[in-house]
């Protein structure tokens, strides 16, 4: 469908999630095929220019404020932006949208990348919740990685992080990595719990076409990763978290809950796990403003040229976007059950499935659900939600194909 295509959306009977892509690197990971580029610094300040002409076009072309709750700033490497950048933004953001008191703000960083002066100037400016990507404390594995960072660097970067005031911090880890050992995992997992993170998440690796890695692996540089080995590390850690306070509530995803017993999930990824609408800023985003998904443009000169000419199209496209999709009842259907299995304990619930789409859990998917159940990998919850069982959640792109 062309992106000048105009299509009717409703926008005000929804509140949104906003994210910002930041497509640059210092160096791009080996096993990196997200829409990331090292090399381009030079575009910095022409990008974030260009992301505030997205939001006004967005502004100008609604009749309504848009409401919304969370902002999560992701990559690439959102660290790699001044400071006075990342607050001109979050002003920008807060006059063009409705933007919630307490709304979830989110940055993803890299450890080598912070310190502490500008963490804390983030921080006064609204970023209230951190991630960090530390992926292993192993050197080797970090060094497979193509990591430009040490663990030591993370323990520095948590530190500072505290120091200026974040009281909500998420770490990566990856498991599955060539050469890693069930033992080299257990340690990369016991080292983080060590920094008392409030979230963590944990993924298994995925050789992307076209990475480096994928090229190491295909040409017997590195071995290929083991699945069951894998599995194993999942299992272990899944088990080993929560004994250790944290509780699982998405396949990859473990919170803890604050000193006032407020479980910290990530309110930005349970946007999209609910499979409800969000707007997709920068170079490659993608959103959801329902029944319409937009992709913007992948290069991060052609985004900004984008916005040199001057044209207005009307919402949910703006100059950047390259492709509109409209997304039909069968279709959200299928994509709303998809997402929502993956929230192992919130699940499908019988009661907001038929609420939303007016007809029964059972009446459309009667046959699948029985046929999981009966497989060990779904069960029902209370009578009323659907979830994967533990089996399920090792096998959980067999049951989603189930869905779609």
């Amino acid at each position: 469908m062309k992106a000048s295509m105009i299509i009717p959306v409703s926008t005000t009977s929804w509140v949104y999630s906003v994210y910002i892509h930041i497509p640059f690197c210092r160096q791009r990971c080996q096993y990196c095929d997200f829409n990331t580029y090292a090399g381009i610094e030079d575009l910095i300040q022409p990008y974030v220019n260009a992301l505030c002409q997205e939001m006004k076009q967005i502004y100008q072309s609604v009749e309504k404020q848009l409401s919304v709750s969370t902002i999560y700033f992701g990559g690439g490497t959102p660290s790699l932006l001044e400071s006075k950048d990342i607050v001109n933004l979050l002003r920008y953001l807060d006059t063009i949208f409705s933007c919630a008191e307490n709304a979830e703000i989110t940055l993803e960083s890299n450890p080598g990348t912070v310190n502490l002066g500008w963490l804390k100037e983030i921080h006064s400016a609204g970023v209230n919740r951190l991630s960090m990507g530390v992926q292993s404390a192993n050197k080797d594995e970090l060094r497979i990685l193509g990591r430009i960072h040490t663990y030591q660097q993370v323990q520095q970067a948590v530190e500072e992080a505290r120091m200026a005031g974040f009281e909500n911090i998420n770490l990566d880890l990856i498991y599955g990595i060539p050469h890693q050992t069930l033992d080299t995992w257990k340690e990369s997992v016991q080292a983080v719990l060590k920094l008392y993170p409030e979230h963590l998440s944990l993924y298994a690796l995925t050789l992307e076409s076209g990475t480096m890695l994928f090229d190491n692996v295909k040409n017997g540089i590195f071995p290929q990763p083991e699945p069951d080995l894998a599995a194993d590390m999942y299992e272990w850690a899944s088990e080993y978290l929560e004994q250790n306070g944290f509780l699982q509530y998405e396949i990859s995803n473990w919170a803890r809950s604050d000193k006032n017993g407020k479980f910290l999930s990530c309110q930005h990824n349970l946007q999209y796990w609910r499979n409800l609408p969000y707007i997709g800023l920068g170079a490659g985003a993608h959103g959801y403003i329902h029944p319409v998904r937009t992709v913007n443009v992948l290069s991060a000169a052609e985004y900004i040229h984008r916005f040199d000419n001057g044209v207005n199209v009307s919402f949910p496209s703006t100059p950047a976007t390259s492709e509109t999709n409209l997304i039909d009842f069968q279709a959200e259907i299928g994509e709303t059950m998809m997402m929502g299995l993956r929230l192992i304990r919130e699940g499908i619930s019988k009661e907001r499935f038929e609420k939303r789409f007016q007809k029964s859990l059972d009446a459309i998917f009667g046959k699948q659900i029985e046929k999981s159940i009966r497989n060990g990998l779904l069960e029902w919850k209370d009578g009323d939600t659907l979830r994967l069982t533990k089996r399920g959640r090792l096998l959980g792109n067999q049951v989603f194909m189930l869905f779609i």
